[in-house]
């Protein structure tokens, strides 16, 4: 990964996508200061919603994907037992540091959930995250592993059904375009790992591109976007509550 970002900065990085890890250590300086993003205007909707039905007070809460930590003040508002982030950018888990210096955080490898022992974790959260995790069933393995029973699972991420059609992750940096590597996990591949893992589906709810968001494409001169994607779902999020194989029996 260092090589990959060490070639990029330098110029000799030619590669059309770079890796997640390579791809927010670039755009950590200006995440945080970014102008307006419908979709993660839409992931907070989504995640509020989500969030309302769970409480974090006193619970150990693992974040995937915890980025800069921009969720973070409303589940510490919560007062949880602990709030542990794992990331895979050194950067973006500096750049959270800045803001909540005492947060206990994690550069995560190989999906591995460091300092969280097998069934300690009452509520793990991910936000726009699935879709640079090649692995999935794998990185759910783990996520189970470290679960109790009763745990809450909440999940946001944007429509796979757009990737699949060719959109892509992209940010600015340095007045290039870059695109963040990314893969099409469909909902329902999803439901089906949870399934495998005695996770019950508690809620599911998106967001759709309709005219209450028009302006946000006319301020980027992009109404022909606008009009290819009206009416499709641009993020999603589910809520599933881990079940021991006999509480899922008998439920």
């Amino acid at each position: 990964m260092l090589r990959e970002f060490i070639e990029y900065l330098s110029g000799l990085y030619l590669k059309r996508e770079v890796s997640p890890a390579v791809a927010y250590d670039l755009w950590a300086s200006t995440y945080d200061t970014q102008p307006g993003s419908l979709m993660t205007d839409f992931d907070e909707e989504v995640f509020n919603s989500l969030l309302k039905s769970v409480d974090l007070k006193d619970k150990i809460v693992a974040d995937i994907g915890c980025g800069t930590g921009r969720h973070w003040k409303k589940m510490l508002d919560q007062d949880p037992e602990q709030l542990i982030g794992y990331e895979v950018s050194v950067r973006m888990l500096n750049k959270l540091k800045e803001k909540f210096p005492k947060a206990a955080t994690h550069l995560m490898t190989n999906h591995r959930l460091h300092s969280l022992d097998d069934t300690s974790c009452d509520v793990l959260v991910s936000n726009l995250t699935i879709s640079h995790i090649e692995d999935l069933e794998q990185a759910f393995k783990e996520w189970n592993r470290v679960l109790k029973s009763g745990a809450d699972i909440l999940i946001t991420e944007s429509n796979p059904e757009l990737l699949a059609r060719g959109e892509e992750r992209v940010f600015k940096y340095r007045n290039k375009t870059i695109t963040i590597r990314s893969y099409v996990h469909p909902v329902e591949k999803i439901r089906a790992i949870a399934k495998q893992l005695n996770w019950q589906e508690s809620a599911f709810t998106e967001k759709i591109i309709d005219d209450s968001v028009k302006e946000y494409y006319e301020n980027q001169y992009a109404l022909s976007l606008y009009e290819k994607f009206k009416g499709t779902s641009l993020v999603y999020g589910i809520h599933f509550k881990k079940y021991s194989s006999m509480a899922h029996f008998n439920g």
